[in-house]
């Protein structure tokens, strides 16, 4: 950064392997989510390896990857730290594009001024006592640049990635908002016409009082939640000066990801196993049988490192199968349906 000095996290969003369009459109609302510090128009060719996307990491700064890669089975999202790891595996339950969300709602607000700055990091749910958990919390708190709370504008804080973990199914809710604050007290019309730099119709009044008092105080959402009034502490937007009390409100804009962390390596792809959903033990024999078997080279259709994760992959939704009893994305955790009737 020019002002602080620090390092700031960048990071690279990639697919590897043949994807489909979802999972495509998919890639680009990540690098959306993650602007403005990504490669948001990264051009991929089917030649490129991983080794050619962390040669030029290094240059350029480039700290965290998100890859995506697809199976026979389900598809899988990897969050890793460059050049030396670690990488966590998650497999993806379901999903729900960022136009999906906006067809879905009746006003959807992602104006692009939002993106001009990252989003607030919101973490819950995350049992520090799991080695697991705590690296999946420090790793999600590093890709994004640190916020200092002392010397924070808040006119900055345009978004939110709120990510919650279910103990119990061991799900991962991944979410992504866009913030609003609205003044309270204040009359629908003068709001609007305070916030906006637009001039008010008033042809059909007949005195500007009735513009002042025909829309009546506040909104009902903010009468329903009170919960949501601050006293903001800077200025936060027209309308919204310091030491006024607003209604902050969130507005989801997508991508909207079920995610189940599924493998924690210690390398970048690569090396020893530090957590295993399914089992370290079966999963090495598994590999140690696939490797020993003769591969046909007519079969192998992409690099051998990706053939490689994605029969890991395989055999991760092959055990999950046998010890569970379903298959996996099956139920509530089929990502087409979730995509075809986005549960709001």
């Amino acid at each position: 950064s020019h002002e602080t000095g620090e390092k700031i996290p960048r990071s690279f969003v990639i697919g590897r392997g043949k994807l489909p369009v979802l999972l495509r459109n998919l890639e680009q609302d990540l690098r959306k989510l993650m602007l403005p510090h990504t490669a948001l128009h990264l051009k991929e060719s089917g030649k490129n390896t991983l080794k050619d996307f962390v040669h030029v990491a290094g240059p350029l700064g480039v700290s965290h990857f998100v890859i995506l890669s697809n199976t026979k089975n389900a598809p899988y999202m990897k969050v890793a730290r460059s050049p030396h790891g670690p990488t966590m595996t998650f497999k993806v339950h379901d999903f729900c594009l960022a136009a999906d969300v906006a067809r879905a709602l009746l006003r959807y607000r992602a104006p692009p001024s939002i993106f001009k700055n990252p989003p607030l990091v919101v973490l819950n749910g995350f049992n520090p006592a799991e080695a697991h958990l705590k690296l999946v919390t420090i790793m999600f708190q590093n890709i994004f640049p640190v916020i200092d709370v002392k010397k924070v504008k808040l006119s900055l804080c345009q978004r939110v990635l709120l990510l919650n973990y279910d103990k119990d199914t061991k799900v991962i809710d991944f979410r992504h908002y866009a913030i609003s604050a609205q003044p309270v007290g204040v009359s629908r019309g003068i709001r609007k016409l305070v916030q906006r730099t637009k001039i008010p119709d008033l042809r059909t009044l007949n005195d500007v009082s009735e513009f002042v008092t025909k829309s009546g105080y506040g909104s009902e959402s903010e009468a329903e939640n009170e919960s949501s009034r601050v006293t903001l502490p800077q200025d936060y937007g027209r309308g919204n000066p310091a030491s006024q009390q607003s209604a902050v409100k969130l507005h989801e804009i997508g991508p909207r990801m079920t995610l189940q962390l599924v493998k924690v390596e210690e390398g970048l792809c690569s090396g020893a196993v530090m957590f295993h959903e399914y089992g370290i033990e079966e999963n090495k024999k598994k590999n140690k049988k696939k490797k020993e078997e003769p591969v046909d080279d007519m079969d192998v259709d992409m690099d051998g490192e990706e053939q490689h994760e994605e029969e890991e992959e395989d055999d991760d939704a092959d055990y999950y199968r046998q010890e569970v009893g379903e298959e996996p994305g099956e139920g509530k955790r089929n990502f087409t349906l979730l995509r075809q009737v986005p549960c709001f």
